[in-house]
């Protein structure tokens, strides 16, 4: 296994749409045991393929509190169920550091195949339904920091991207 590079805001690559998955073969497996490794090392519960540079319609995720429960969602399609909203402080591995409400749909239903192409549906509410509608977000190009206010949002890329010159 190995740790994968972590794109992070503002970094173009990140607004990319990912493509679905047409074979699930041994790299994908692969794939998704590194982006696993990674997310635990980072540490974070929620890692999209578009984040490590993958443009793949591929996530990993564990809400678990012994992270020891990974889940794989290949070519994932998430719809709302019912009308009701919840707010939750996400947070991002490719927006370190900044944590800002998001409203979402509070109960969600994903189908997806697994990274042996088992085929399962999952309906959530909650950290899960929070977690799998960021993620999912990410393969459309989308980041949490979207959600929030045009001031905050700029606000954030300046400080990050000041991070990131000091880091150079």
């Amino acid at each position: 296994m190995a740790l994968l590079p972590i794109l992070e805001y503002p970094d173009p690559r990140l607004r990319q749409k990912a493509h679905p998955v047409v074979h699930i073969d041994q790299r994908i497996r692969q794939l998704a045991q590194d982006m696993l490794e990674t997310m635990y090392d980072a540490p974070g519960i929620g890692l999209a393929a578009i984040q490590v540079n993958e443009p793949l319609r591929m996530l990993v995720l564990d809400i678990s509190e012994d992270k020891d429960q990974p889940q794989v969602f290949i070519n994932p399609v998430l719809s709302a169920l019912g009308d009701e909203r919840s707010s939750y402080d996400e947070g991002c591995l490719s927006v370190p550091g900044f944590y800002e409400p998001v409203e979402r749909p509070a109960r969600i239903r994903v189908e997806a195949q697994n990274e042996h192409g088992v085929s399962f549906i999952v309906e959530a509410d909650g950290l899960l339904a929070t977690c799998l509608q960021h993620e999912v977000d990410h393969l459309e190009g989308k980041l949490f920091v979207d959600y929030l206010s045009s001031l905050k949002r700029e606000r954030i890329r300046k400080k990050l991207q000041k991070q990131h010159k000091l880091q150079d």
